[in-house]
């Protein structure tokens, strides 16, 4: 066993801004000085007025009185320069101190201009293309008014089962962080100042993409091995990025909720990372803590208070309550000044405190939103988004004159093109794949044919369409959609079949234990391919799925996710190559969900299935399926093929100080130019706790033109070979290092090194 070891000084998880004082703010001084022990708790107070107001007002009369009164902090589900000035002047006005708002929103993948889901847009593997979007839906949103945002998502996700798996980065803790970085850095830009930037909120903290049995809002057991290791580096990533605020998970973490979880967010979030911004609950997470049985109103909202929570979203448990735990001892009066204190101070970032009507610019929606350079940025993100599953007898790319039948119910549907989780987009305003069709080839013939529902089971529907009519069932009988798509079908040359999941089949409160198509669409799929014509599957989901029996047919499948506002013409330009396919997934695809939880960093174990994937009594492995995934991580096709050639190491040892360089050369076999994301694989193959059959540690998108050659070089240091052992110390440990770079993670290990003392 290796015994090297590093001071805990150098603790990856310790950051020096939390050993010291932060200075103080002389404005927030100053307000702070004058309040109310009233107003500091109201401060603490985000509050939605809901749906239309009667009386026209910006907020509900309710609200309203609570803003006069210095009762709230922050409000989201406010928009537009006039609202959000309307709403500004109540508290500058007619509040005692004149304390300018938050103003708040869920902007996930773009705000009005609306881009691919996150699991989609990380499919792109291009951080440059995620930073870009978030920067121009922080342009559009700060347009409208708003300044602070409940956005990224990182949370780790290795159960698709999990119907948040869509808001994230997927299921890899190196991957997810630079995502998640990327995400923030374009958001909040460089000056938070800036009218076209905007705060952002990291969530959710933590853990909950490791959700008991893929069951949103379940509990989460782990150890913190796997916390450390796995799921909390896109969290810290974005605390060191200068996240400007941390929003509390729904789950549990070693018993405690995280809302009233003082490790969580005092003594690891603060102590250890250093985190300076502020803490807010998910919505209502404070009050939902009674039910995860920590006790009435009054002790939840003190047990959040005292363990690092500063605002509380909706439920005003802290309105209601906190004065009453003050005055019997429960609560300090330092500890809500902390809290307020944290808020001022993100309000003094923002530029608030000097212009609360700094976002009130009503020439900007004009100028800003949904403007063509906009939607041309979501027509190329969402084609990088788009994974080429499998190639079947070079069907794709088709010719821009082809004879083709377009069918499915997703084929010509609006409603279906946004994804989860946009609620600022317009689905009346999306492309949908039929307009696109017309759009790229207006030489082709194309003939539609619904061809069946989403599903058929009427109560699945009506739970979906909970959040907007997303499965709409026809009056027409299912043999009668079915024949139609059949007569369209043999007058065509080509079948192009759009199917998959509806928007709201995935991401929150959306979780399914059958993750297959839908019976209605497998039994179109069947039928299409028993015409004997060429078909091209074009699946649509916010989740990996079980498509086993789609992958045995004589097909081409292209994975789309939900392509965002300028869905249609994304996907025809790529079925038509425009654009040749390079997205690779970013979380593995099972074979079953018998598999789940599945991904591709696992441990070995003293009794590892056979290398050639049959059955051995005794050995892990499963009687009725391999151990290996559908479909891997980082896995891709193109219209190009690659091959990877010359993988080397600069030198086969490398001290602690120093650095090694692995290359590999790439060239483009095909007959079209593409793009490759090249993927360096390390696996530590002796240390002190069980390590990963292999972990990503470096990855490069690359354009190739057909045949030409790259020599694609990543450069490793001891920094790289980090993690944390049984002490949750940060180490490296010297030994011998096998590495491979490929197109996905399934390649094997072609070289090794070895890390000295």
């Amino acid at each position: 066993m290796k015994n090297f070891n590093l001071s805990v000084a150098l603790l990856f998880f310790i950051g020096l801004s939390g050993l010291q004082a932060q200075e103080k703010i002389p404005e927030v001084e100053e307000l702070l000085s004058k309040m109310t022990l009233e107003e500091k708790i109201g401060q603490l107070n985000l509050l939605t007025p809901g749906g239309g107001v009667a009386t026209g007002s910006v907020v509900s009369e309710d609200v309203e009185a609570k803003i006069k009164a210095g009762n709230v902090g922050g409000v989201f589900g406010v928009s537009s320069p006039e609202k959000v000035r309307q709403a500004q002047e109540i508290a500058v006005k007619s509040s005692r101190l004149g304390i300018p708002l938050l103003i708040g929103s869920d902007i996930i993948h773009g705000y009005k201009t609306t881009f691919p889901i996150p699991l989609g847009l990380s499919s792109s593997w291009d951080l440059e293309l995620i930073k870009e979007s978030a920067q121009i839906a922080a342009k559009e949103a700060t347009a409208d008014g708003i300044n602070w945002n409940f956005s990224p998502m990182v949370d780790i996700a290795r159960d698709p089962r999990w119907g948040r798996i869509a808001e994230g980065a997927g299921e890899d803790p190196y991957y997810g962080s630079q995502v998640a970085k990327a995400m923030v850095q374009g958001y909040q830009g460089e000056n938070l100042t800036q009218p076209n930037t905007m705060m952002s909120t990291v969530k959710h903290m933590a853990l909950y993409g490791a959700a008991e049995a893929g069951r949103d809002y379940n509990s989460v057991d782990m150890s913190r091995l796997k916390m450390f290791n796995e799921y909390l580096p896109p969290y810290k990533a974005v605390v060191d990025a200068g996240v400007g605020s941390v929003m509390t998970s729904f789950n549990d973490i070693d018993g405690i909720p995280a809302s009233g979880n003082k490790w969580l967010l005092t003594d690891l979030l603060r102590e250890k990372w250093g985190f300076d911004g502020f803490v807010v609950s998910d919505y209502t997470s404070v009050n939902e803590m009674i039910a995860h049985g920590m006790g009435d109103l009054q002790a939840v909202s003190a047990l959040a208070i005292n363990a690092g929570l500063d605002m509380d979203m909706v439920g005003e448990g802290f309105l209601t309550t906190l004065k009453k735990s003050v005055d019997e001892g429960k609560v300090s009066e330092e500890q809500i000044t902390k809290a307020a204190r944290r808020i001022l101070e993100a309000k003094h970032k923002l530029g608030l405190l000097e212009d609360p009507y700094l976002y009130s610019d009503e020439s900007r929606p004009e100028k800003d939103i949904l403007t063509e350079e906009n939607k041309k940025f979501a027509r190329k993100a969402a084609t990088r988004s788009f994974v080429f599953l499998k190639k079947h007898e070079n069907t794709l790319p088709l010719a821009k004159n082809s004879n083709i039948a377009l069918i499915g119910p997703l084929a010509d549907n609006k409603n279906n093109m946004l994804g989860t989780w946009a609620p600022t987009g317009d689905p009346s305003l999306s492309i949908p794949i039929l307009q696109g069709f017309k759009n790229v080839a207006p030489n082709a013939t194309i003939k539609y044919a619904k061809g069946a529902n989403i599903s058929n089971d009427s109560t699945f529907a009506k739970k979906v369409n909970v959040f907007g009519e997303r499965i709409s069932i026809s009056d027409k009988s299912s043999d009668a959609l079915l024949q139609e798509a059949l007569d369209v079908a043999n007058a065509s040359d080509i079948i192009v079949a759009v199917v998959g999941e509806a928007t709201e089949m995935s991401g929150e409160a959306a979780s399914r234990t059958d993750i297959t198509i839908p019976d209605s669409q497998k039994k179109l799929i069947r039928e299409l391919v028993n015409t004997g014509k060429p078909v091209v599957l074009v699946l649509m989901s916010g989740r990996p799925l079980d498509i086993s029996e789609e992958m045995n047919l004589p097909v081409s499948i292209l994975q789309i996710w939900h392509p965002g506002i300028e869905a249609g013409n994304a996907v025809a330009d790529v079925i038509f190559g425009d654009y040749n396919p390079s997205g690779k997934l970013t979380a593995t695809w099972p074979r079953s969900v018998g598999q789940i939880p599945i991904y591709y960093g696992v441990k070995t174990t003293g009794r590892p299935g056979p290398e050639s994937g049959d059955f051995q009594k005794f050995k892990t492995n499963y009687l009725d399926s391999p151990n290996t995934p559908l479909l891997p991580f980082g896995y891709g096709l193109s219209y190009t093929s690659f091959e990877y050639s010359d993988v080397k190491v600069s030198s086969k040892e490398m001290s602690a100080s120093a650095s090694i360089e692995i290359s590999a050369t790439v060239t483009n076999t095909g007959n079209y130019d593409g793009e490759e994301v090249v993927q360096l694989y390390i696996h530590d193959k002796v240390r002190s706790i069980t390590p990963p059959v292999k972990e990503l540690k470096g990855f490069q998108k690359i354009t190739l033109k057909k045949g030409e050659s790259k020599t694609v070089t990543f450069t490793v240091t001891a920094e790289d070979l980090k993690f944390y052992n049984s002490q949750l110390e940060y180490v490296f440990e010297p030994g011998e290092f096998e590495f491979f770079i490929a197109g996905s993670s399934d390649a094997e290990f072609a070289g090794s090194f070895t890390l000295k003392k």
